[in-house]
């Protein structure tokens, strides 16, 4: 597809003025004009009609709805008062959700008396009762007077809460709950954060209530803390759930941070980074603000124009008519523009989803587009969609054909060459049924084709709810494993994580890590490698935060629940042999929901940093987004890569890259795919590897392509610390100088910009 927004277009004159060619071009710029504006009125039309159809008290995630129907409620209630009192009560729930939490306190505060003297429902009314006054503590401490520390397990510092009413009073209602039940795990786990909220723990929490170790990493490894720097920058807004991307979108070498808002009513977020230690809000300008709601954002240059779009993923978790919402891919028209061209490139429809991934599945130097829709067990089918490029910026649905339009609850998918046999396969985490495996059997008669392996791999095993997953080489041995997220919690997230640090057995699920044993077959290693523990993630993806060469994890965790008050889990790579819980000595540990992750290097200065969309599903559950920056962990080397592809699809995804080194004189190979990582959040497609001690790179090798279409570059003997550029067939490493950033001043402060040394 071209791209005539940012091409200069010579006009022929004549005699007579502008010549006839060149009215046949003006002409069709100004049709191709409005037809990008039409495109876009038209998506910004349908979402807006979505939104209002789904203002519904049905729809869970509409306390506004809600709110409406209790108080005609309470009209027609009048006169009887249990009815009235029934009313209060949910309304009060609702009054939660939309975010007014004092109301929501004086009505259960009404309702308490009342339902202690019928003696029915008092634990549920005191339950509701204690997270409104934690709720409430949270909003005048966290939010409204919002510190870098705000809700960082263990609460600390500037953390702890100066208006100390609502956590006072939580933890009345909870032990007056635990004198009742000593065994509501739950309670127990949400009365030891209150304690924390206000400086006590663990001196003051009662012996008999108190959960020890919770400011303490679990493993005697830790590392240096992180600092969150997003006031600094204005990345810290405050949102409900949502996607993330850290890349470089305007293509000067920095990298930028696009965001969106799940909500219909909640809009996309574009900052600029200016390469001076800074980044602005551009959305309005790029045409991005205007288009709405979005669980899930990827990057990925479907045209091959040079330019990183955006697939916007829309619908998750809403049940029935409200969860069908169309997609929207953005298209970058490399002058700091967007629009939306999802109908004139065949990718509209109305399905829940917030799970896909770009690939070039028949490897023709175009990138496909699978979607793993949710289809609700025994009711309505969305099944899966395989978009396959034609090659001029349109697609076309082959998953029927192709044997993948898979009907399940869809929360993850990745791709990867599982059995190194140059096509990309498919992996697909679900919260029914069995996972799903589906190797790509290639071309057969110009048709792309999926097997279904699950059983052949030993996967079929893994039958509990799962979220985040994804395909990463995380012990380099060149073969691609699987890490799939449990997502089934025994009773409630609260309760299932208590129980976990307690060690009292429970039903929830785990962690799952599954080595390749090179022979189309997986083992679960999450035992061994310590990561069989219950950490519930959503947003979640990898990196390395110390350059060791071994692939680290940051797990967003969370549900639509206000009792899910569990922190953030940053686990560290210890020599592929094993994962180690770091979060309390990194300062990541965010109480509140976890959504968008990317782990890029974004200040430029050697090391990755995290960069977290924060907020939950309803209005009253937004927050604060952090850029968690890394101070720096060693002295260890790094090496950053920025591929570029010409036959092979532009953006380099599903790119291969080995670096081979030596590290105290023994020989190393760092094994990586250009992807944006996990399945929920997406990191930059530069390659930024870590290298350990060596002082110099043996090899660079770059495998493009797959199947017959595959070929390799091979660079020798490349100095570490430097940011560089591949074009595919050129024998040039092109070396880039970007300064390093300092995100660390103060709003309104003057930057200060190092350039890097290579070593």
């Amino acid at each position: 597809m071209h791209n005539y927004s940012h091409k200069k277009l010579p006009l022929t004159l004549s005699p007579m003025g502008v010549g006839w060619s060149s009215c046949i071009i003006i002409v069709s710029l100004f049709l191709f004009a409005c037809s990008r504006d039409h495109d876009d009125n038209e998506m910004v039309d349908v979402l807006a009609k979505i939104h209002k159809a789904n203002f519904n008290k049905e729809n869970t995630f509409c306390p506004e709805a809600e709110l409406v129907f209790f108080d005609s409620m309470l009209v027609v209630s009048q006169g009887n008062p249990y009815r009235s009192l029934v009313v209060n009560y949910y309304k009060s729930m609702s009054l939660l959700k939309f975010g007014d939490e004092k109301k929501a306190i004086d009505l259960l505060e009404d309702v308490l008396p009342q339902v202690v003297e019928s003696k029915k429902n008092v634990y549920q009314t005191l339950a509701t009762l204690g997270m409104a006054n934690v709720r409430l503590a949270e909003r005048q401490n966290c939010v409204k007077n919002h510190s870098v520390e705000s809700c960082i397990l263990p609460i600390a510092n500037t953390g702890i809460h100066k208006i100390q009413t609502g956590s006072r009073r939580a933890v009345q209602v909870y032990e007056k709950m635990l004198e009742m039940n000593p065994t509501d795990y739950e309670t127990r786990w949400l009365l030891n954060i209150a304690y924390m909220t206000l400086g006590e723990y663990p001196s003051r929490v009662p012996a008999q209530y108190l959960i020890a170790g919770l400011d303490k990493d679990p493993s005697n490894i830790s590392i240096k803390p992180f600092v969150d720097v997003a006031p600094n920058v204005g990345l810290d807004i405050q949102n409900k759930a949502g996607g993330a991307i850290v890349d470089d979108f305007d293509n000067d070498g920095y990298l930028d941070v696009i965001t969106s808002d799940w909500g219909l009513d909640g809009a996309m977020h574009y900052f600029k980074n200016n390469g001076d230690g800074s980044l602005v809000d551009v959305s309005e300008k790029a045409g991005l603000s205007k288009f709405k709601g979005g669980l899930n954002i990827l990057q990925a240059d479907y045209n091959n124009d040079g330019f990183l779009d955006i697939l916007v993923l829309r619908g998750a978790w809403m049940a029935g008519p409200f969860g069908k919402q169309p997609n929207s891919l953005l298209r970058n028209n490399g002058d700091g523009t967007f629009n939306d061209v999802t109908m004139q490139s065949g990718l509209y429809s109305l399905h829940p989803t917030q799970a896909g991934v770009w690939r070039d599945f028949n490897n023709d130097g175009w990138l496909d587009l699978f979607i793993g829709n949710e289809s609700v067990q025994n009711g309505e089918r969305h099944g899966c969609e395989l978009f396959m490029s034609n090659r001029n910026g349109k697609f076309t649905n082959v998953a029927v054909e192709a044997g993948c339009n898979i009907n399940a609850f869809v929360k993850g998918v990745t791709a990867g060459d599982y059995d190194n046999d140059g096509w990309q396969d498919l992996f697909l985490s679900t919260t029914n049924g069995p996972k799903i495996l589906l190797k790509n059997k290639g071309v057969v008669q110009g048709k792309i084709y999926f097997e279904d392996v699950t059983e052949k791999a030993g996967l079929d095993q893994l039958l509990v709810s799962t979220f985040p997953t994804w395909f990463w080489d995380y012990d380099n041995d060149g073969w691609e494993d699987l890490f799939v997220s449990g997502y089934q919690f025994d009773r409630t997230l609260a309760y299932s994580v208590a129980t976990d640090v307690m060690k009292i057995p429970n039903t929830a699920a785990r962690m799952y890590l599954f080595r390749n044993n090179h022979d189309g077959t997986f083992k679960d290693v999450s035992v061994e490698t310590g990561l069989s523990r219950c950490v519930f993630a959503m947003g979640s993806n990898f990196g390395d935060i110390d350059n060791d060469g071994y692939p680290d994890m940051y797990l967003g965790t969370g549900n639509p629940d206000y009792q899910s008050l569990v922190p953030n889990r940053l686990y560290k790579n210890v020599g592929g042999k094993a994962f180690a819980d770091v979060t309390v000595s990194g300062r990541v540990g965010n109480l509140q929901k976890g959504h968008g992750v990317a782990m890029s290097d974004i200040d430029n200065d050697g090391d990755q940093d995290i960069f977290i969309e924060v907020g939950g599903a309803y209005p009253g559950d937004s927050y604060n987004n952090s850029l968690y920056l890394n101070p720096g962990q060693n002295d260890n080397r790094w090496i950053y890569l920025t591929l570029k592809g010409q036959q092979n699809n532009r953006s380099a995804i599903g790119t291969k890259v080995e670096v081979s080194f030596r590290e105290n004189g023994v020989k190393r190979v760092v094994h990586q795919v250009v992807s944006s990582g996990g399945s929920f959040g997406s990191s930059a497609l530069r390659r930024e590897i870590g290298i350990g001690q060596a002082t110099v790179i043996d090899e660079i090798k770059v495998t493009w392509g797959g199947g017959r279409a595959a070929h390799q570059q091979v660079f020798k003997n490349v100095k570490p610390n430097q940011f560089l550029k591949i074009q595919e067939n050129s024998e040039k490493l092109e070396v880039v100088n970007l300064k390093k950033l300092n995100f660390e001043r103060s709003k309104g402060a003057i930057p200060v910009c190092v350039t890097p040394t290579p070593i």
